[in-house]
Order: structure tokens, then C-alpha cells, then sequence
């Protein structure tokens, strides 16, 4: 079976198959040109950089294209990075398909969709549950196949959907412990609080932040489509109903200086605020956890304030 990216040990000759993610062109303080790349398959990314740059690498290298990569595997300022020494386009009847290099969420698709049906009947106050079901089917395809971030959490296929449920999955079990949450609040604006990223993300492969999610961000655009669905359907923006499902969704990072443009000042928005966090940094801590050796630190993780984790060797 191919090594993977991630299989690569510190000073190891690297040679594979992998997806050009991002490529940028920069020049030295002595005036000579290198490439900053990044490389991904499904065992996660490397950045990438390559010293020697030829005219065959700037005519033909393109961003979301499959390549054939060698180099060595090294540490700089406590990352992993491949130095490139050379790299080309695949050829006929090697791997091509950019689909095959990307990480996916651990539940399948259609697992996702027949829960996500299921959690949506669950909304029983009327005008929820519409705008949930109007916006769910306009993004349907996006929703359930985009990343839920460009990097750090749930940065892979799958993983907008997978997060929006294992955040309803914790707020299930949040509401069973305290009274006086609405359950179908929680739900609606679970399911709804980051389906801007459709809107700020370009999708899986090779993904980057679009003009609107540079310029506005995923917090006010989903908020803009609540508005527009709402109007849509001829509700009333600024009944309560709606309010309160704006102000959940709108509240969602909890601070101003996290992008949120309201603090929570109900329940619900605080659950969803801290479900969020907590959602995160456990994908985060996974993430390191499975690049790490028990026994050992991991490299310091920027989506964890740049701490270190460490892997128990105990069972």
C-alpha cells in the first residue's frame, strides 16, 4: 500500500501522489524566485517548499491538480514541512482525480442526510422548521459535501454537515440537563449556524476563501439568507420567532473580536456559543493526536492557542 503523506517520518525521503492545494510565488531577499506550496491527501497537509524554481513548474503547476511529488520530509519552527525537489504533473494512468486525495468526514454522505431529515422534523415551531427545510434544500449539495473551514476544524469533505450534527448530538444531551431550553431553537440554529461557509468557502478541493467570505464572513451572510428565506416565504423579520433564531445563529462565537456582531443573551445562544468552542478544539486535539506518537508532544497547534498536545501511552 502508498505511503501517505502523513506516514513520512523527519528526514525521510518523500515520494507520492497528492493534491496541490495552494501555490504561491515569492521571491528571496537576494531577488530569486521559490514556490510555497501545500500538499494534501487523505492523511492531512504539508506545506511545501521548493528553492529550485524552473520555467516547467510556473507553465504548468495549477492549483487543484493532481502531482506527483519527491523531497524530504523536515521541521521548521516545530512544523513539518517538504522540501521539494522536484514535482510534476501525473500522466496517463496514474492517479488524477482530485476527489481521491481529499479527507472525508468518518460518516458517509447519506448517513448524514437521513439524520439531518430526521433532526429537521424534530423543529416543530412552524417557521423554524421552514426556513431550516428552505435553506437546507438550496444549499443541499454544499451543505453536506464542503469542509467547515479552510484549516484547523473540520477542514475536510463532509465536515460542514458532520459538525452542524455533532453539534446538535451535544445539544441533545445539553438539554436534557437544564430546564427551560428550547430544543427546537437549539436545533434550528445548530443545524443553520455555519451554512454561510457555502457562501465564504469555494468548496473541497484546493479551498479558499471567496470574495464574500474575505469582504462579509460566514456569520453575516448566513444571516443574510435567513432574511432573504424569511422574506421568501412572507415572514415577518422581525417577529420574535425570527429574532431569536437570528440572535442564536448571529451570537455563535461568542465575542465581537471572535466576528460575532451580538454577544448571546439567551440560552440557547450561550449553548450553541460554547457547543461551537468545545466542537472545535476536540477535532483539533484528534487532528494532533493522530499525527503524534504516544508518548510524545505534537507540534504546537495554531487552533489550539499554539499549545502542545501530548499522547498518553496508557491504554
Amino acid at each position: 500500500m502508498q505511503k501517505q503523506l502523513a506516514d513520512f517520518k523527519l528526514d525521510e525521503k518523500v515520494a507520492v501522489f497528492a493534491l496541490l492545494s495552494s501555490l504561491e510565488l515569492r521571491t528571496t531577499q537576494q531577488g530569486k524566485p521559490y514556490l510555497v506550496m501545500t500538499f494534501t491527501d487523505r492523511s492531512g497537509d504539508i506545506r511545501g517548499m521548493k528553492w529550485e524554481v524552473t520555467d516547467n513548474d510556473l507553465k504548468d503547476l495549477q492549483v487543484g491538480e493532481v502531482v506527483f511529488v519527491e523531497g524530504v520530509k523536515q521541521s521548521y519552527r516545530d512544523q513539518e514541512q517538504l522540501k521539494v525537489l522536484s514535482i510534476r504533473l501525473t500522466q496517463a494512468g496514474e492517479p488524477s482525480n482530485p476527489a481521491d486525495f481529499l479527507q472525508r468526514a468518518p460518516k458517509a454522505q447519506a448517513a448524514m442526510e437521513t439524520e439531518v431529515e430526521r433532526l429537521v422534523l424534530q423543529i416543530t415551531q412552524a417557521n423554524w422548521q421552514r426556513i431550516v427545510r428552505y435553506l437546507l434544500k438550496k444549499y443541499h449539495q454544499a451543505f453536506f459535501t464542503f469542509p467547515a473551514a479552510k484549516a484547523n476544524h473540520h477542514a475536510f469533505a463532509g465536515g460542514l454537515a458532520y459538525h452542524s450534527l455533532s453539534i446538535v448530538h451535544m445539544a441533545q444531551a445539553v438539554a436534557d440537563q437544564y430546564d427551560q431550553v428550547d430544543r427546537r431553537l437549539l436545533y434550528a440554529a445548530s443545524l443553520l449556524h455555519d451554512l454561510g461557509k457555502v457562501l465564504e468557502l469555494s468548496g473541497p478541493v484546493a479551498t479558499h476563501y471567496t470574495r464574500a467570505g474575505n469582504l462579509i464572513g460566514h456569520i453575516t451572510l448566513i444571516d443574510e439568507q435567513i432574511v432573504l428565506a424569511a422574506q421568501e416565504l412572507k415572514m415577518d423579520i422581525y417577529a420574535e420567532d425570527l429574532l431569536l433564531l437570528r440572535h442564536t445563529v448571529l451570537a455563535h462565537h461568542g465575542l465581537l473580536e471572535y466576528g460575532s456582531p451580538v454577544q448571546p443573551q439567551i440560552k440557547e445562544a450561550e449553548i450553541l456559543h460554547q457547543l461551537d468552542q468545545l466542537d472545535a478544539s476536540m477535532q483539533a486535539f484528534d487532528q494532533a493526536l493522530a499525527q503524534t506518537e504516544p508518548g510524545h508532544f505534537s507540534s504546537r497547534q495554531w487552533a489550539l492557542d499554539r499549545r502542545s498536545v501530548y499522547h498518553p501511552e496508557m491504554d
